[in-house]
């Protein structure tokens, strides 16, 4: 590995994460000094000026953040509110030397009225003015006592600070030199309500939803917030930012915890500490490009905006230039290096029990519908015939079948280990299955005779010839024993074999009659092993027989040496290629972008170099195979996003040139460092 100044100086010479689509937002909930709009903007400029340091786009800060919210009737008084202007006036000359738009809470007066808005600055200019839309007056909320509501007037200016500003809640504000960042605000209540204003902002091309607001705390209550910020954002396929207020509201009848919380399509992002006695600015890193890039995908997303065309049409775009700084700014964001299993602890006792259902369910449902009463599966005692035999074994008992209706075959080759076919068989004894054991080598010696094959004469030649010559014998014995039984095969190769092309065709491990990991990564695979084990739902001979094989080398076993064969050598390490996966299928990133986003993800173990061969090597072989792909058996989908089925997700030519690809690695990219 690279020494750790070489990484950093490789780190140093990556773009600026916004000219790889991401936008950097910074929310605050500054301690309120209610009623005291100049002591407001004090405390409000201070995280201005940290966030300026940070570069971020955009400073967000709770509801009436300028005046406090739990004032009551001194929010109708002159004074506060000519202290508000004077506040907003003080901000606007600041602003001129500051990069972060601020979206500031305040009460404005306007047609007779005063407004709930959110104020937004930008440069020594107002972008404009987005009034409340839903104000509560129910329970310990009286707001309808003080403020008017967006739809109460018709005008779409309003006079703020000398200058007439724009005014309304159906706006996007959108960068003129950013295609992908547009962002809409709403306040509070808004996005309570059945019909949130962000929804339009969103199809009106908002993919930032940004909520001011003085939401007050009870049991249970930030739960709900992340609930609805969580679902909104998956909702809307956008990003979604909530700011509240915290320490230093009146606690007369009301208490607040200052949650800050953001979600991007459903994964939250950045949370801040709630209570806190003392603000931090939180810092999300939204990648409004994957936002776009899923936008163009879902379709779904397009039809909802043109049922409300008649609509859209009345809401307007505010535009400005962002002028996103080029220096290298790391990424402030935690980037998971198993996309396809989620870090939090109950989330992956979750996503384990559901991908192990799918799976059982799916053979379950196959074994109903061909009437079929026995199985074949290969049993090498690697990971995936381990945890295909598994999901057999879950299946027949689901059934009432016997599992001696199982017919599990171990095929020792030329290359087998001691090891792995102890662990084969421990496993078929300890699931009580019909095991069996038939040598290929007598076979493989004949065939690789009648192909002249340099092996059959003592030659250490090991090339493909030689290897799958043993995988399409293993193959062929099952189909043919399944035909005899009256049963049929079931496959073990997972989805990671089938990205790298790592699948021997036609007759060979590429091949079966319903295969129960084909959309299962490799990751994975290694967690619902260990998940089934921890979970006991096999005896505890066959829970240790699990354990042992994940500590096996993933092998083919198909070259005889000293050292036992290693995939990993040959295609990458499936940490790394499942991470390529994620990203090229089921977002369509750039794999500069996808190179950077493992950068940050897998820097303290893996170096650049290494980082970037094995990408490229990934899409080299992606590419390849995909007529490999175009012929796949029958299998349930498990991940999202990952099914490679031509019949499901993933359809592509079979001789698509990966040119295109490897020439933007190659051209966006810093060159690998020794």
């Amino acid at each position: 590995m690279a020494s750790r100044k070489a990484q950093n100086e490789a780190a140093r010479r990556f773009k600026s994460l916004y000219s790889h689509g991401f936008v950097r937002v910074a929310a605050c909930a500054p301690v309120v000094a209610p009623a005291n709009p100049a002591a407001n903007a004090e405390a409000i400029l201070s995280f201005w000026r940290e966030a300026d340091g940070e570069r971020a786009a955009i400073l967000v800060t709770p509801e009436l953040s300028l005046s406090g919210y739990a004032i009551d009737d001194l929010l109708l008084q002159e004074p506060l509110l000519d202290a508000v202007e004077s506040a907003i006036s003080t901000l606007l000359i600041e602003s001129e030397e500051l990069f972060p738009i601020l979206i500031v809470g305040a009460p404005i007066r306007s047609r007779g009225a005063v407004f709930n808005c959110a104020i937004v600055i930008h440069r020594g200019q107002i972008l404009g003015v987005v009034p409340k839309s839903f104000l509560p007056n129910y329970r310990e909320f009286y707001e309808k006592r003080y403020f008017s509501v967006a739809s109460d007037t018709q005008e779409d200016l309003i006079q703020l600070c000398g200058e007439w500003v724009g005014f309304g809640e159906d706006v996007v504000f959108t960068a003129t030199d950013n295609r992908d960042f547009a962002f809409h605000v709403e306040i509070c209540e808004d996005f309570w309500a059945p019909t949130p204003p962000s929804t339009m902002g969103a199809l009106a091309g908002a993919n930032i939803l940004l909520n001011l607001s003085a939401s007050n705390i009870v049991i249970g209550k930030a739960e709900d917030r992340a609930v609805l910020c969580d679902s909104q954002s998956r909702r809307a396929i956008a990003a979604y930012v909530f700011a509240a207020s915290g320490r230093g509201e009146s606690t007369t009848d009301l208490a607040w915890d200052g949650q800050i919380i953001a979600y991007e399509m459903g994964e939250k992002v950045a949370e801040a500490e709630r209570f806190a006695r003392e603000p931090k600015l939180v810092i999300a890193d939204i990648d409004v490009a994957r936002i776009a890039q899923e936008r163009r995908r879902v379709g779904t997303f397009r039809d909802a905006a043109a049922r409300a065309q008649g609509e859209l049409s009345k809401w307007g775009h505010i535009t400005f230039e962002l002028g996103a700084p080029e220096e290298e700014l790391p990424l402030k964001r935690k980037i998971d290096r198993f996309p396809f299993v989620p870090d939090d602890l109950s989330k992956r006792d979750r996503d384990c029990f559901e991908a192990y259902n799918i799976q059982v369910s799916g053979l379950a449902k196959r074994i109903e519908s061909t009437n079929t009463k026995r199985v074949v599966i290969g049993v090498s005692g690697g990971l995936d015939s381990t945890h295909a035999l598994i999901v057999i074994a879950r299946a027949f008992d689901l059934l009432g079948l016997p599992r001696k209706n199982i017919i599990g075959v171990t095929m020792p080759g030329f290359a087998t280990s001691d090891a792995t076919k102890a662990n084969a068989w421990a496993l078929m004894n300890a699931l009580g299955i019909d095991g069996r054991e038939v040598s290929i080598e007598p076979l493989a010696q004949r065939m690789l005779e009648d192909l002249d094959h340099p092996a059959a004469r003592g030659e250490k030649v090991y090339d493909v010839a030689y290897e799958n010559v043993q995988a399409g014998l293993r193959t062929d014995y099952l189909f043919r024993l399944a035909n005899k039984e009256g049963g049929f095969v079931v496959g073990t190769g997972d989805l990671s074999e089938l990205a790298l092309g790592w699948c021997t065709y036609g007759v060979g491990d590429h091949m079966s009659h319903y295969n129960v990991n084909g959309g299962a990564p490799k990751t994975l695979i290694q967690y619902l092993i260990r998940w089934v084990s921890d979970s006991k739902l096999f005896d505890a001979k066959t829970s240790e027989t699990l354990i042992k094989v994940l500590e096996g080398e993933i092998s083919p076993e198909l070259i005889p040496g000293a050292e036992p064969q290693s995939t990993q050598a040959v295609v990458g390490p499936y940490e790394l290629q499942d991470f390529n996966l994620f990203y090229l299928t089921r977002y369509g990133l750039k794999p500069s972008k996808i190179l950077f986003l493992a950068w940050s993800a897998w820097r303290e173990k893996h170096d650049y170099a290494t980082l970037k061969k094995w990408l490229g090597v990934f899409i080299s072989r992606f590419f390849t195979n995909q007529y490999k792909r175009s012929a796949v058996p029958n299998g349930p989908k498990i991940v999202s996003g990952g099914a490679l089925s031509p019949r499901g997700d993933w359809r592509m030519p079979s001789d698509a040139s990966a040119a295109v690809w490897l020439a933007e690695l190659s051209d966006n990219t810093p060159e690998a460092l020794d």
